[in-house]
């Protein structure tokens, strides 16, 4: 029998996955800057505080190197803290509890100690919210072992991901696209609905040319395939969902089933994702390429506050459009 589903948004996806954690298991608690009675700052966890009250949903100073402290301490005692950043840009200001700490603490003292702690934060451009609120870092952190990364680009991913995340043993970290928290989307029903880190879905079936996109690029990838299509070329489009653990199978079978791939991420291009994902793809499925990998990444400069030049720093359609034309014009 299949799992009934109601369409939410993105950012409802957000409330009820940490609503129904919290409901599930008492040693879980939210914290971060504004979230309890503002209900952050993109308001997507208003109502939290009314129901779990302030010693469960904590609103914390401005200090992110002191809130990723506290939750790694918190987890270390046996809590399952999910701590919100409320840009992915301020992360840095946490390196040190997150990569020296957090990432290591189980692998450090022989898998004694478990740091079961759940980080919430944002990325993407397109708000005209300037350089220092607009980058798209998720790299960062999926280069450190110790560390799960999750990139959802559906309320439904997000809520079955953000679920599995509170649930783990292990620091996970999801990357939320704030361009996206009005996305609407089919969302299963019921607590148990969960979706495992390290499996990618194909949001489009193809023959043709594998795409392979992360976060909002998923969509823009989707847009793109509907113009392709209409000059005869099948496009299939792979979202991997989490980048640590990755699920490098289902990228190398469509890989492998279409002959061409590009690799789509909003974050900066150089020596980020997409380098990642390409070297993966040319390393394990060289042999059935009829075209070289090509790559499409966000320009490599800080992201412009005007309106009118932000859009020109990120993919869109019409670049995914051209350069899939050209692995067929080219060959």
């Amino acid at each position: 029998m299949s799992m009934s589903s109601r369409e939410i948004t993105y950012g409802e996806a957000v409330r009820e996955a940490i609503a129904e954690e919290m409901r599930l298991d008492d040693s879980v608690f939210f914290m971060g800057e504004d979230v309890a009675v503002a209900g952050g700052v993109f308001k997507v966890t208003v109502g939290l505080l009314d129901e779990f009250g302030p010693g469960r949903v904590l609103d914390t100073p401005i200090s992110e190197a002191g809130i990723m402290g506290t939750g790694v301490g918190a987890a270390l005692t046996g809590m399952r803290p999910i701590v919100e950043i409320m840009f992915g840009d301020f992360i840095p200001i946490a390196m040190d509890q997150i990569v020296n700490q957090a990432a290591k603490m189980c692998y450090m003292t022989g898998g004694q100690a478990k740091v079961p702690l759940t980080i919430r934060t944002t990325i993407g451009a397109g708000r005209s919210s300037a350089a220092q609120h607009s980058q798209s870092l998720h790299a960062w952190l999926s280069h450190i072992p110790g560390i799960k990364v999750a990139i959802p680009s559906t309320p439904a991913d997000l809520k079955g991901l953000l679920k599995t995340a509170i649930r783990d043993d292990n620091p996970t970290v999801i990357y939320e696209d704030k361009m996206m928290y009005s996305l609407k989307g089919d969302v299963p029903e019921g607590d148990d609905f969960t979706i495992p880190f390290g499996v990618a879905d194909i949001k489009r079936v193809g023959t043709d040319v594998s795409l392979v996109a992360t976060s909002s690029m998923v969509h823009t990838a989707l847009n793109a395939a509907k113009i392709l299509e209409k000059e005869g070329i099948s496009v299939e489009v792979v979202d991997p969902r989490s980048l640590s653990p990755l699920d490098k199978d289902t990228i190398i079978q469509s890989v492998i089933k279409t002959s061409r791939a590009v690799v789509i991420d909003e974050a900066y291009q150089s020596y980020g994702i997409t380098g990642e994902l390409a070297s993966i793809i040319h390393d394990e499925a060289f042999d059935y390429l009829d075209a070289p990998v090509k790559r499409i990444g966000a320009m490599d400069v800080p992201v412009p506050f005007s309106p009118g030049l932000e859009p020109s720093t990120i993919p869109d359609e019409e670049k995914i459009v051209k350069t899939v034309q050209s692995l067929f014009r080219d060959v």
